[in-house]
């Protein structure tokens, strides 16, 4: 079969891009032609937050093919796509679907296509967006018009799109294990890499900072957490919000000798010394669909806190992987004091280590072409 993934790729980075590579890599494994059809312009510099949107560190991908060519605000470029992907004659393209800043230039690339021979799907991580703005709807409803089949990775998404298009055909398949980050490191040697106290519990907040990820309720959190165990708070990411809103938190409530922060993007080649470190992954959304941090975790068997929001709580069992808590900072606080002060930590990886072979990329490859093939 011949498949083409419209998504973001290398030099992109962040989760989604590294996803597709891992996707076509999977495809092809599975004997199947595969590339990725990714963006020369994502996002306009004005609509992004962080400090860059490529991976400066990383070197290209050589058993893969990415060709950067969407535009996401050039008309024409989506035009010169869609002429680009006809001429491979794929079999199948699947449309990554985040944001609804996407839809237009999706949507249109989609028209285009030569739609008697090539199929084609919709891959939506989220169509709801966790921070609204004019125009998400008829941008959405733009790039779902002449789509009819979707996958997706949660429940909440599944509803998602069922509120939009009740006559969709959806397949939900979970989201598989991020294995590219190497493995685990000695906990001692991964905590003086990372320059923290080996006697120190961690707990790690992962990812990019927005305000829908709860730093502040976990901040907010740590002044009711009473176990007698010494303890951090390591927080890795780079800050898409205003970080005095954050310090500002740290100040009023005195956590200053109580979080470590290593503001930046973080390098896949470093990922493992985090889950390594962490004693536990907190991840106290207000809204989500599904993480893909969670899946790093259960790579690295790290066991996770997540609020009882959006899919979290389909992936993280509670009491079994980790907590399922509400967004609530003395709710978080007794969980991880149950954590720590009734050691379940050993217990919480030996389940993990069970599941996390169900979320193997073979099973979703194979589950996937089945769907492509119905």
């Amino acid at each position: 079969m011949n498949i083409i993934i419209v998504g973001p790729a290398y030099p992109l980075r962040g989760g989604i891009a590294t996803f597709d590579e891992m996707l076509c890599r999977s495809f092809v494994k599975a004997g199947h032609n595969c590339s990725i059809v990714s963006y020369s312009l994502q996002y306009p510099s004005i609509l992004f937050p962080g400090k860059t949107q490529l991976d400066e560190q990383s070197i290209s991908p050589e058993d893969i093919k990415i060709e950067s060519l969407i535009n996401s605000v050039n008309p024409f470029s989506w035009y010169k796509t869609a002429r680009n992907i006809n001429d491979k004659k794929p079999d199948v393209v699947i449309f990554r679907y985040w944001i609804p800043f996407m839809g237009p230039a999706l949507g249109t690339i989609q028209r285009w296509l030569e739609k008697k021979s090539t199929k084609c799907i919709a891959f939506v991580d989220n169509l709801i967006p966790h921070e609204k703005r004019p125009g998400d709807r008829i941008f959405t409803k733009y790039f779902m018009k002449g789509i009819s089949k979707y996958l997706v990775m949660s429940d909440q998404v599944k509803n998602d799109v069922l509120s939009l298009n009740p006559a969709a055909n959806i397949k939900l398949l979970r989201h598989p294990i991020y294995d590219n980050y190497g493995l685990p490191v000695p906990v001692d040697d991964a905590k003086r890499k990372l320059s923290i106290d080996t006697d120190c519990k961690v707990i790690l907040f992962f990812g990019l900072i927005r305000k829908y990820k709860g730093l502040d309720l976990l901040l907010q959190a740590l002044p009711h957490i009473h176990t007698k165990q010494k303890f951090i708070l390591l927080i890795a990411g780079e800050c898409y919000d205003d970080k005095k809103y954050y310090t500002e938190i740290l100040t009023r409530l005195q956590l200053q000798n109580k979080v470590v922060w290593h503001d930046g993007f973080i390098p896949n080649e470093d990922i493992k010394y985090y889950f390594s470190a962490a004693n536990i992954l907190a991840l106290p959304y207000r809204t989500a669909t599904q993480s893909g941090v969670t899946q790093v975790a259960f790579h690295f068997t790290t066991p996770v806190l997540v609020t009882d929001v959006g899919g979290l709580g389909e992936i993280i069992h509670h009491n079994i992987f980790g907590y399922v808590s509400q967004p609530d900072p003395v709710a978080i606080a007794k969980w991880l004091d149950d954590y720590f002060e009734n050691n379940k930590e050993s217990g919480f990886r030996d389940e993990m280590s069970k599941e996390k072979y169900v979320y193997s990329w073979e099973n979703f490859t194979n589950a996937f072409i089945d769907f492509i093939n119905e």
